[in-house]
């Protein structure tokens, strides 16, 4: 139960896996909470690591998880199969497919099987019913085209994790009916375009995150980040949006349980 004094936020991607993050998680849970951040969703990036994610949301009531294979080591790691991550998702605490995506600043090479391991991952979220966790970076044009190729076969949900992509990348996927899910970087201040988009957005298609230990938001802004700093960019956001801290979180974690409902269920009966 959240403090009447705290929000009630959710951090919906993170890594608690990490070697940054890993030797602290009971550490780090409490001081998620302490901020109002009362669930996370940790993301395994390696099939090969979804036994240690999913040790942690066993573990952990505020924890919840999705495992994928990411753009960047899809060259690297055996290619994810339709049958393996429907196998996956029948675990109560597995609630996405991912993080998948595209990846062309640092892998453009391997472009071409990261399309295929990203076309796996949709028909997976289509089969299974749990929204798809996208990374894109660098590959506006070809993420576009893959999801709405997707989308015409047949309809899934998708979140648009750590969204720092162009605004028409956001527009092709607010018309597909995905979520954008806003990140530290939106609180840099530096960052005013990728603001100006968000702000654009329907509200109800907003979700926050961390992706820790990655992108720590100012104050914290190059140092290890952690799911309790997404109030930090919670605060520096409302704003945009005429909203008080409280009621920002308020709305975007009831984005994130439209979009999760299997975590929703379960904080429910909780």
């Amino acid at each position: 139960m959240t403090s009447p004094n705290l929000p009630d936020l959710v951090d919906s991607h993170c890594h608690l896996d990490f070697p940054d993050l890993i030797t602290e998680t009971e550490a780090i849970i409490a001081r998620a909470r302490a901020a109002g951040v009362n669930r996370m969703v940790t993301i395994c990036t390696r099939l090969k690591n979804e036994p240690k994610v999913r040790a942690l949301a066993e573990a952990h009531p505020e924890v919840f998880y999705a495992a994928g294979t990411h753009p960047m080591s899809a060259a690297e790691e055996p290619l994810a199969t339709l049958d393996q991550l429907v196998a996956l998702a029948a675990h109560p605490r597995f609630v996405g497919i991912g993080e998948t995506g595209l990846d062309y600043h640092y892998t453009a090479e391997s472009k071409a099987i990261q399309q295929t391991s990203l076309r796996i991952h949709i028909e997976a979220a289509q089969e299974t019913g749990l929204p798809l966790i996208i990374h894109a970076r660098d590959a506006d044009q070809d993420m576009e085209t893959i999801l709405a190729e997707g989308m015409r076969l047949r309809p899934y949900t998708c979140v648009m994790h750590c969204f720092s992509s162009g605004p028409r990348l956001a527009e092709a996927a607010l018309e597909m009916g995905f979520t954008l899910s806003i990140s530290g970087i939106a609180a840099f201040p530096k960052s005013q375009d990728l603001r100006d988009i968000f702000a654009r957005a329907p509200l109800d298609r907003l979700i926050l995150e961390t992706d820790s230990p990655y992108l720590a938001p100012p104050p914290f802004r190059g140092k290890r980040n952690e799911p309790a700093y997404v109030a930090h960019t919670a605060r520096a956001l409302a704003p945009v949006f005429g909203l008080s801290l409280e009621d920002f979180a308020a709305v975007t974690t009831a984005n994130f349980d439209r979009l999760f409902p299997r975590a929703a269920r379960a904080a429910r009966a909780a």
